[in-house]
């Protein structure tokens, strides 16, 4: 089992000594990933189901802020949980993530991607809000497509985007291609998973059943186009304050990676409480 961190800019702070100081401290407790989440914008009213958003949360831009993190630290992976794809060109988004991946010396290895569910949002960045999975679906065409092309450039016709001939360098670092994790809480998401995606990140307040129907879901659908399902990985949310018995229940039902956040909001409370996970759980030091 590999286990990560989430850092919530909105809830814990944006002072960047504090953000440091949660890297580094995981970093040392021998945490795999951290996680930062994205809002481009909010709204007055902005509702993610019963739950309304403030408006004035501070959301930082999780790449900058990945960079930011990578520059201070040395071994942890970097990820995204989610970055909203369908708000990103993705002819810009494969140069922001392969440089995140360059300077990173290959870090940016956890990119988890979703499609939003404010409309608002979507209408902000010109999106049309219904159509925003299949703008997804395309842009991960794009990244990888763009990712693995050579000197004689590629193209793309497609809803979306259109190009002809670009060549996109420098690549991600030692590698042809960055992992793209998908996220969200629905069935169309663990399709997605699938049939594109290199691991599910489901998120939201699903129940047991509906949990164990969709990941099977993830693993049918890179069945059946030719994908192996076992090569998927499987991200879930957890609680600093787990025991053992949940993340072996959480490992007999094929989770390959727990994601955890810590309830302090200072430095010194934020690291008792990733030790004591760190020391219960093993960790390497």
């Amino acid at each position: 089992m590999k286990f990560g961190v989430s850092y919530s800019t909105p809830y814990q702070g944006v002072d960047p000594d504090k953000i440091v100081a949660f890297a580094r401290n995981a970093e040392e407790c021998g945490f795999e990933s951290l996680y930062l989440p994205e809002h481009i914008v909010l709204y007055p009213g902005a509702a993610v189901g019963p739950y309304e958003l403030p408006p004035t949360l501070p959301y930082l831009d999780p790449l900058d802020c990945l960079s930011f993190v990578a520059a201070a630290t040395e071994r942890i992976l970097l990820g995204t949980g989610v970055l909203l794809l369908p708000y990103h060109h993705p002819v810009i988004l494969a140069k922001r993530l392969a440089t995140v991946d360059v300077l990173s010396k290959g870090r940016m290895r956890l990119l988890t991607t979703g499609l939003g569910a404010l409309p608002g949002e979507a209408r902000a960045v010109g999106v049309e809000y219904a159509t925003r999975g299949r703008r997804a679906d395309e842009a991960i065409d794009v990244l990888r497509l763009l990712w693995a092309g050579g000197e004689d450039g590629v193209s793309f016709a497609g809803e979306f985007f259109s190009f002809e001939n670009l060549v996109s360098f420098p690549k991600p670092h030692q590698a042809v291609q960055l992992p793209v994790h998908i996220g969200g809480s629905s069935r169309a998401a663990a399709r997605r998973a699938g049939r594109r995606g290199d691991g599910y990140f489901p998120g939201g307040a699903l129940d047991a059943r509906e949990r164990a129907v969709q990941w099977e879901l993830a693993r049918s659908s890179a069945a059946e186009v030719g994908r192996d399902p076992d090569a998927l990985e499987y991200t879930r949310m957890g609680s600093i304050d787990m025991p053992v018995e949940r993340v072996e229940e959480l490992a007999a039902q094929g989770v390959t990676r727990i994601v955890v956040s810590t309830a302090a909001t200072e430095p010194e409370e934020q690291r008792e409480e990733l030790t004591a996970f760190a020391k219960r759980f093993g960790l390497p030091q």
